[in-house]
């Protein structure tokens, strides 16, 4: 009995901190890997490692000085030599690991047994990048980040940089204008497309950006960014008079770069210029970024004067995605599906939008339009995406890589706030005082609804 007594005493706390630790995983996923599930992870790697690099492949044969070596010092065998280890370095979210390959080793190798290691030394995920040649870097995720997403605390911003979402490895999906200049985001109700247009505009406000919006869903989208907006155009009627502007505006500083490329000889080679970044910064213009959602419904048409409309549209959109880079011009175009059933130029579009978002889509179709052409791969993620994850995307680019992304949640009100503190920024554009959003000087309170709710019942 009094054994019995003694075990119920001491199962007791043994049981309730087996349940605070499962529900800190669970719930608190960060504060458990940075007080239990990190420091396991650092004994199992540091114990195991020679074995699991053996186990996985990652071993060579020694060299011959080194066989010499051991068996003129010691009578134990001789065994395989793994990759050389760094220092391990602890993050917030897991861990870093940085190796030497061993001679004929490739990063690929290592990168092949991402999964073993990943079981041998019990975290979410490792991920390999190279660091320099002969050396690779192993990030180790203790937990599955895309959950509860969390942005690092620092991220390298600037002009035209904008750190929009989580990747899956931790590090921060930082969207870049001058790297990518035109990005296609696609999407479902609901998907997450429209955060991530939120967090777009509300890290742009506060730059100096001239911000441009096109939606044709009579500005429900676009409508409480007013205030930091230059332009805003709510139905494709606006839409056809704005973009002229827009390329007369591309037109004027092209002619703007040619006026400075007539130097005189023994001109520095640092004023001759082929863009306008090239520009001294008393004469550069604003850059200006057009977003366009729901871009389906410039290309909708019901009538033959609507085709001639809709082809003009296309056309200037086509044109100011070729040529708009050079002249600080970029696009943002969102849709739900993007694909040549909209009709003449819809291909010739996509093919001028480098990257692409791809949110959770109805079908495998949708998917493919997005990144079919760029990563193939990419498209079965893509159409793994659940409908309780609205967020999450997968991001790619033309060079063929691409990665899982989440983006953190941002209250319209939030955001709203942020450009209506960021109103006195708005350029001064002479050529689209004209479509200029009329921008209340209080917020206007909806009116109480009549409609009363049914009465619950059994």
């Amino acid at each position: 009995m009094t054994d019995l007594t003694t075990l119920l005493e001491v199962g007791g706390p043994v049981a309730a901190l087996g349940g605070g630790a499962a529900y800190t995983r669970a719930k608190h996923p960060a504060a458990y890997w940075s007080a239990v599930g990190g420091p396991i992870s650092t004994v199992r790697l540091l114990s195991s490692y020679g074995s699991v690099m053996e186990a996985c492949g990652l071993t060579v044969a020694p060299s011959r000085l080194r066989v010499l070596a051991v068996k003129a010092t010691t009578r134990r065998e001789v065994r395989a030599v793994p990759p050389r280890r760094g220092i391990l370095r602890p993050t917030s979210t897991g861990l870093r690991l940085r190796l030497r390959l061993a001679p004929g080793q490739e990063p690929a190798d290592v990168a092949a047994s991402a999964e073993r290691l990943r079981h041998a030394w019990g975290v979410h995920a490792v991920y390999v990048t190279t660091v320099k040649p002969g050396a690779v870097e192993l990030r180790l995720v203790g937990y599955d980040v895309l959950r509860q997403v969390r942005m690092p605390r620092k991220v390298d911003t600037g002009l035209l940089k904008v750190p929009v979402a989580l990747r899956e490895d931790a590090t921060p999906f930082v969207r870049d204008y001058r790297t990518v200049p035109h990005q296609l985001t696609l999407g479902a109700t609901l998907s997450g497309k429209s955060m991530y247009l939120r967090h777009l505009i509300a890290g742009l406000a506060s730059q100096p950006v001239a911000l441009v919006g096109i939606d044709c869903k009579r500005g429900v989208e676009l409508a409480p960014f007013a205030a930091r907006l230059s332009a805003l155009a709510t139905d494709p009627d606006e839409a056809a008079e704005l973009l002229p502007v827009l390329v007369k505006e591309m037109e004027d500083r092209y002619d703007l770069i040619k006026d400075r490329q007539g130097v005189a000889p023994g001109t520095p080679d640092e004023e001759i210029t082929s863009d306008v970044w090239g520009l001294p910064e008393s004469e550069r213009p604003v850059p200006i970024v057009l977003f366009v959602d729901e871009v389906a419904e410039l290309f909708l048409t019901a009538t033959r004067k609507d085709e001639e409309r809709r082809d003009e549209m296309v056309t200037q959109l086509i044109r100011l995605a070729q040529l708009g880079r050079a002249a600080g011009i970029y696009l943002e175009v969102c849709g739900q599906r993007f694909g040549a059933e909209l009709g003449k130029g819809a291909t010739m579009l996509r093919a001028q939008l480098t990257g692409r978002v791809c949110h959770r889509v109805n079908d495998e179709a949708s998917a493919k339009m997005a990144l079919g052409d760029i990563a193939p791969e990419a498209v079965y993620a893509a159409c793994a995406i659940a409908p309780e994850m609205p967020g999450l995307a997968v991001a790619g680019d033309t060079s063929g890589g691409w990665s899982r992304i989440r983006t953190p949640y941002l209250s319209l009100g939030d955001a709203a706030k942020t450009c209506r503190e960021a109103a006195h920024l708005v350029p001064n554009l002479p050529s689209l005082k004209l479509f200029r959003p009329d921008v209340p000087a209080h917020p206007v309170e909806a009116p109480a609804s009549a409609v009363r709710p049914r009465p619950v019942t059994d």
